[in-house]
């Protein structure tokens, strides 16, 4: 079985590898760094390609993003950064790079199940080996990439799988 990536590129996001021992689940790296008289989350570009380095003749499936109405410059610019990011690191790799709409996955993955929550639900149900990292409210964007692996998985036409 090859191994299936599915990246969330957000800075909360996640990195979800599927496997045929199992599944890992990484939160996108991240720190906290001083800026002025708060602190500003930055993206950790080596620590980033450290988590593909690791997976050699692995296909990646990242959501494409675009900018939505509404959404402020500022994070729309963060969220263009994450995505350029992995991209690059991707390709820099040279591992085969599919990038799939939000509307694609979800329409394969969560037939019938409209709200950013739902995911968690989902991706506890086909994963129960990993539902403990999917509990909390936040964890959605782990369970996207997870979500986001498994259709990969499945539109390379690889045998089911259960963890």
């Amino acid at each position: 079985m090859t191994t299936y990536i599915g990246i969330d590129p957000g800075l909360q996001g996640a990195v979800a590898i599927i496997q045929s021992v199992g599944v890992v689940i990484i939160d996108t790296p991240t720190m906290q760094v001083k800026k002025g008289k708060g602190k500003k989350t930055e993206y950790l570009p080596i620590e980033m390609a450290e988590v593909l380095i690791a997976y050699p003749g692995c296909q990646v499936f990242i959501e494409k993003l675009h900018s939505m109405p509404g959404q402020g410059v500022s994070s729309s610019f963060r969220l263009g950064e994450g995505y350029g990011l992995w991209v690059g690191i991707v390709s820099a790799l040279k591992l085969p790079l599919t990038k799939v709409t939000p509307q694609a996955w979800k329409k394969v993955m969560m037939a019938g199940l409209a709200d950013k929550d739902s995911a968690r639900g989902r991706a506890q149900e086909l994963f129960p080996g990993v539902a403990h990292l999917l509990k909390r409210k936040k964890d959605c964007d782990r369970a996207d990439a997870l979500l986001l692996a498994e259709y990969g998985r499945r539109s390379c036409g690889d045998i089911a799988v259960r963890f």
